[in-house]
């Protein structure tokens, strides 16, 4: 076994290599039609008949009037509508729109008969599968949908829909000029890794999509130039003598579903086919060789937060020592660090088998948001300590693979909470996280939301170290 490394203090970056919208919210504010985004889940009711349109058995066949007509309301994923009505958004533009189906298939026209009849078959977005979205000006909730043959889409009875309806031009809502922003170079910047080896950190931890290997030209819907940035972090490290790990957040397919592993629907599709694991190790191997000479990198992180109720162990265990091995072919000195999978209905940990493996490190992110029927502080630390200061323990073992805290925030639920029972909350996680042999890093530097931002928590005085 290895020689033990000295235990990293780290930060994450997290929001800007991939960008989450709740770290911060103002970059949304230029965007047109910012309520379709990419994913966005959707249920259309017609005004007419008053039902919502329904792929038929969740798709592979017709789109029924079980809703829709000439005017819609789109309408949240709530109240009445069903799975089955649930549509999810792929952008093309701020008016153009593919629609997926519960069993992954995209609302298109028959291509056969007359083609105007809407069905929901195809495995892959094209022609037929786009629609425009047209909003009413006056009250943006009621939409018209365009089909590709441009007629709208109307309701002929509740067993048919189609799309050979026109309408008065006047009621179009028209383009308009999309302002041009640049978040990476702006979010974080060089004085950002001053400030954290200024104050006591030494590692910084950035998440990275899959789509990264890529640049310039990445597949849609994603945009390239993440890469140059990465390259700036690694030089900014260097100068400023603070260690690097890679985090694959963002797996090709979504390794979760959620929003932040940039699944565009709410889907996770990584490892059903042995492509979306090869495209995984690739951008694992390109990583790690394109910054294999770099005294900064410390670690490569193979998936972040990969779902015990959707993957088998057996494919994420499978892939870890695979990534393990495309590490290993251009260092032999960086950290492997694979996830727990997390069992979301009890909670359970499932722990990577990585004792035979050199320079191996477990992460078990520890965010423990506090119950607010916990009114005090003092209410709160013995299920602080009972949870993960006890887990850690128990799993720190001293032949057995390192241990690090990935993520973690000092966010305690009560409202109202003085300055003194957010430093005494701090000092317990702190002194929790501290028996994690590999280290930790907190999440994240900088966000809206106060005591998650790391930044915002030691220019206030809420941590030191």
């Amino acid at each position: 076994m290895e020689t033990r490394n000295r235990k990293i203090r780290a930060v994450n970056l997290g929001g800007w290599l991939v960008t989450e919208g709740w770290i911060k919210p103002s970059l949304f504010d230029a965007i047109p039609n910012k309520d379709f985004l990419d994913g966005t889940s959707l249920q259309l009711k017609s005004m007419m008949v008053g039902k919502y349109l329904c792929a038929e058995a969740g798709g592979g066949s017709r789109v029924v009037a079980n809703s829709m007509g000439t005017s819609a309301v789109a309408e949240t994923p709530a109240g009445s509508a069903s799975y089955w009505e649930t549509f999810r958004l792929w952008r093309i533009n701020e008016t153009l729109f593919n629609f997926r189906v519960a069993n992954k298939q995209f609302v298109g026209l028959d291509s056969g008969g007359d083609g105007v009849d809407l069905v929901a078959s195809s495995d892959l977005p094209e022609g037929p599968e786009t629609f425009e979205i047209v909003r009413n000006p006056d009250d943006p909730s009621r939409v018209r949908i365009r089909a590709a043959n441009g007629f709208f889409l109307r309701v002929r009875t509740e067993e048919r829909v189609t799309a050979d309806y026109q309408c008065d031009k006047s009621n179009e809502w028209g383009d308009e000029n999309p302002s041009v922003f640049d978040h990476w170079r702006t979010f974080i910047v060089e004085d950002d890794f001053k400030f954290i080896a200024e104050n006591g950190l030494d590692a910084v931890k950035i998440p990275i999509g899959w789509w990264i290997a890529s640049d310039p030209n990445p597949p849609p819907p994603y945009v390239g130039g993440s890469l140059a940035f990465l390259d700036n972090a690694f030089s900014w490290a260097e100068k400023y003598g603070l260690k690097v790990i890679i985090d694959l957040r963002a797996a090709p397919g979504s390794q979760n579903g959620w929003e932040r592993s940039s699944s565009r629907d709410g889907f996770r599709e990584w490892g059903d086919t042995d492509d979306t694991i090869l495209a995984t190790l690739h951008v694992i191997e390109f990583l790690t060789f394109r910054y294999s000479k770099s005294p900064s990198l410390y670690a490569v992180d193979l998936l972040n937060e990969p779902l015990a109720e959707t993957l088998p162990q057996e494919t994420v265990s499978k892939f870890y020592i695979a990534g393990y091995k495309a590490v290993r072919k251009h260092s032999s000195a960086a950290y492997v660090i694979m996830s727990c999978m997390l069992e979301t209905s009890s909670g359970e940990l499932l722990l990577p088998d990585a004792n035979s493996l050199d320079r191996t490190v477990v992460d078990m992110q520890c965010y423990f948001l506090c119950d607010t029927e916990l009114d005090t502080i003092q209410d709160t630390l013995p299920f602080f300590y009972e949870g993960w200061f006890a887990q850690l323990e128990s799993i720190a073992t001293s032949n057995g693979p390192l241990i690090f805290v990935g993520e973690w925030v000092a966010e305690w639920g009560p409202n109202g909470a003085t300055k003194e029972e957010n430093q005494e909350y701090v000092e317990a996680q702190l002194k929790a996280y501290e028996r994690a042999t590999f280290g930790w890093a907190y999440w994240t530097l900088k966000c809206a939301e106060d005591h998650w931002s790391l930044e915002w928590m030691i220019k206030n005085g809420y941590i030191k170290f």
